[in-house]
């Protein structure tokens, strides 16, 4: 019984060494875990910056100077001469009335002058005759009035036939339509055979096509924020009619020349309450076609003061963009902003950041609002864009 009481106290002293013996290895393996490094943020302090504002616009080409083709006199159409949808010259014979009734109206008028003026020839002698008799009295006073009279009657009757003759040699100049600017030239509407009506029926049109126009649209939320910015001092405007237009297709490629804006509209326009602009594009090698849709970027304005971050620091919210930035205690905040118009391959942010502020750009996803970061300024906000990445268009704000 003893022996035995004296294996148990054995055993229980060499289980608390053996307890004991291994203590400081457990705690030198817990000393050893390292806490987890704080996470590296890429950032850019925001800075003001004086930045083209370069709006744009949809717009529609139109011919500079469209003419309508009509003939002056009414008459059996004969023959039209001008190849449809190709260039025309002022001057160019468009179309052939049938000239041979007018022709004749023409030689009726001239013997009508001829016979005026004979008649006008008898009555200036017969005037001239009478008025010595008067004298004499030979003849009654009522005689010499009656010469007069006559005299009078044959210059008018001379006179409107001369008018006549003007008017048959104008229809029958007429019957012949002419072009009367260079341009390109539509279908023709009427062909051989067809009696035309006399300033009525439309024959072609010829569209002036060099210089073009461009008609573009600003809606009226866009120039209550123009003027609002202007009367602020937030933009440098050069004038309206010192703005320069850069056109760009539907397949993203940039027109060769410049335009410039030559007319503002007056008002609004009821139906879409917008504000309609001209745009005049030199168009020498007819690239610009009547109706095709463009977009128009008006150069010239400068935005003074803009903050601009880097594209991929724009995040999409619950409400709209957000950006993440350090703030106190280096410490990550979220910050709910307003950007607005596109700047190369960055955004131009109107309100939500202020100068100064520590925009984080790389390592978004290691972070969380509130958890502390370590930030690491990058050297050049142009050079933290990914290079060839796809940019997104944003819709045109102002």
């Amino acid at each position: 019984m003893a022996r035995r009481m004296r294996s148990s106290t054995l055993a229980s002293i060499l289980t608390g060494c053996l307890a004991l013996a291994s203590l400081p290895g457990c705690k030198q393996q817990a000393a050893s875990s390292p806490a987890p490094p704080m996470p590296e943020v890429g950032i850019i302090v925001v800075a003001a910056q004086d930045v083209p504002d370069e709006p744009e616009f949809i717009g529609q080409a139109e011919s500079s100077r469209p003419v309508e083709i009509r003939s002056q006199v009414t008459g059996i159409l004969k023959a039209w001469f001008f190849k449809e949808g190709r260039d025309v010259k002022k001057g160019d014979r468009l179309y052939q009335i049938d000239p041979v009734p007018f022709h004749a109206a023409m030689l009726s008028a001239k013997a009508k002058v001829a016979q005026s003026e004979a008649r006008l020839v008898q009555a200036k002698q017969n005037l001239a005759r009478v008025k010595p008799l008067l004298a004499e009295q030979a003849v009654s006073t009522k005689d010499v009035d009656d010469a007069v009279a006559e005299e009078l009657a044959a210059k008018a009757a001379l006179e409107g036939a001369k008018a006549e003759l003007v008017k048959a040699k104008f229809d029958l100049d007429n019957t012949l339509t002419i072009a009367p600017i260079d341009g390109m030239i539509e279908r023709t509407r009427v062909y051989e055979g067809r009696l035309v009506s006399a300033q009525t029926d439309l024959l072609t049109i010829i569209h002036q096509v060099d210089p073009m126009y461009v008609i573009v649209s600003a809606p009226e939320s866009f120039l209550l924020k123009r003027r609002r910015d202007s009367d602020a001092k937030r933009i440098q405007h050069p004038g309206v009619y010192q703005l320069r237009g850069v056109l760009t297709f539907v397949d993203g490629t940039t027109y060769e020349h410049e335009g410039v804006l030559d007319l503002l509209d007056i008002g609004l326009k009821t139906d879409t309450g917008s504000r309609q602009a001209r745009v005049v594009f030199p168009n020498p090698d007819r690239v610009l076609l009547p109706g095709q849709f463009v977009r128009v970027r008006f150069k010239g304005t400068v935005k003074t003061g803009a903050i601009l971050v880097p594209q991929r620091a724009v995040q999409q919210g619950a409400k709209g963009s957000i950006v993440f930035v350090v703030g106190s205690e280096d410490k990550v905040e979220m910050r709910e902003i307003q950007a607005t118009s596109w700047q190369g391959k960055q955004w131009i942010v109107e309100e939500g950041l202020h100068v100064g502020d520590r925009v984080i750009v790389d390592g978004l996803h290691k972070i969380a609002p509130g958890a502390p970061v370590k930030p690491v300024p990058l050297p050049d906000p142009g050079a933290t864009t990914v290079p060839n990445a796809a940019q997104p268009k944003p819709e045109h704000a102002s």
